[in-house]
């Protein structure tokens, strides 16, 4: 089953940032690109090594006008913890999303009911709110911020230039492909 182009579902969450806690609904991330990082959980070992390759990369997901939203099933008060006990969580300025009902985990389709957790898992969310890019992985595989920016930047040129369609590992300046209208059927 695919989510590409599945509407976020309709959410109200607590979550951490910049040393406070504030909430956040389906209509703060409408009007702009977001990534909803999913991560099993605070104070574990793979996480913070990707939390922080996020954290590295924020200023140019926000440049290329994209919110990152990780998200853990965790309380906003366990990312509060976190992030005062670990000088690599202290590192993060994007919003840590607390999922501990598992709304988001269950309407993006990676709980792990039987532990209570999501999975590892990325979705890229475009301005109106739908799923455009999404990668599910193993929870002991990390994933790697710059294919995520890059995958990001991506999705944004397609959906400004219809006609056209990125190679792999096309990068922003990057020449494009224009399918001959016989193959437009087969991408």
């Amino acid at each position: 089953m695919s989510f590409i182009g599945k509407d976020v579902v309709d959410f109200k969450v607590q979550c951490y940032q910049e040393n406070g806690f504030k909430e956040v609904t389906k209509e703060d991330i409408l009007g702009k690109w977001s990534v909803f990082f999913f991560y099993p959980a605070d104070f574990t070992f793979v996480c913070p090594t990707e939390l922080n390759d996020l954290a590295e990369k924020y200023d140019e997901f926000k440049e290329a006008g994209c919110e990152i939203y990780s998200v853990s099933c965790d309380t906003h008060y366990v990312h509060k913890a976190w992030h005062d006990a670990s000088d690599t969580i202290k590192k993060i300025r994007y919003p840590m999303l607390a999922d501990p009902t598992g709304v988001l985990a269950r309407g993006f389709d990676v709980m792990i009911e039987a532990d209570g957790v999501a999975e590892r898992a990325s979705f890229i969310v475009n301005p109106e709110g739908k799923i455009v890019a999404y990668e599910v992985i193993a929870g002991n595989v990390g994933r790697n911020a710059d294919e995520l920016l890059r995958r990001v930047r991506a999705s944004q040129f397609v959906a400004e230039h219809g006609d056209e369609v990125c190679p792999a590992k096309w990068q922003p300046g990057a020449e494009t492909l224009k399918p001959s209208l016989d193959l437009v059927g087969l991408l």
